[in-house]
């Protein structure tokens, strides 16, 4: 979704990079879980104040993400003060942009986090609850993605955590480590 200014990559003197979830701690309880982070860098944000954060802390972190072979971006390349809902139009005009972030990436699999996201990107109005575990296809010039919806874990989906970890233990065993020709 979007970052609020809250944010601390929204601060002024900051000068690392400007990625989602810098400064934050709970999507990373997440990632953990799923075994998809490394539990001593996790102790570390888990210690961390947002403001305690730096250039190299940041790099650290992502560096570990590239380890694990996660890329993150948001649907929407906006911030506001607080974290209200944002009407769906305003992140179609990101879907462009994100089409090209997972041309050059070129995911095996995409996890959309939560209704919204997956409704904007899939352009079919998408419920979490209806669809776990259910395969989409987006098609990006002429290239087809695995797509997965699952609960965004922040916010009100927090309560829904244990549902996340689940889908992604279940992505990772089912989609990503079948072997071809298994049954």
């Amino acid at each position: 979704m979007n970052p609020t200014s809250k944010n601390i990559v929204f601060e002024p003197s900051w000068n690392g990079i400007r990625s989602p979830w810098i400064g934050t701690k709970n999507i990373w309880d997440l990632f953990v879980v799923t075994n998809l982070f490394d539990v001593d860098i996790y102790n570390e944000i888990k210690s961390k104040k947002a403001n305690e954060w730096d250039k190299e802390f940041a790099e650290k972190i992502y560096d570990e993400m590239k380890r694990n072979k996660m890329f993150i971006t948001n649907l929407g390349k906006c911030t506001q003060i607080d974290a209200r809902p944002i009407q769906n139009s305003v992140y179609e005009k990101y879907l462009n942009l994100l089409e090209k972030e997972i041309e050059i990436v070129n995911p095996k699999v995409i996890i959309l986090f939560g209704n919204q996201v997956s409704t904007v990107f899939l352009k079919e109005k998408t419920s979490v609850s209806l669809c776990r575990k259910k395969e989409f296809t987006k098609v990006i010039n002429d290239k087809e993605y695995k797509c997965y919806s699952i609960f965004y874990p922040v916010g009100n989906g927090r309560f829904n955590t244990d549902k996340s970890i689940e889908d992604i233990l279940w992505i990772e065993d089912e989609v990503l480590n079948k072997k071809v020709g298994s049954c």
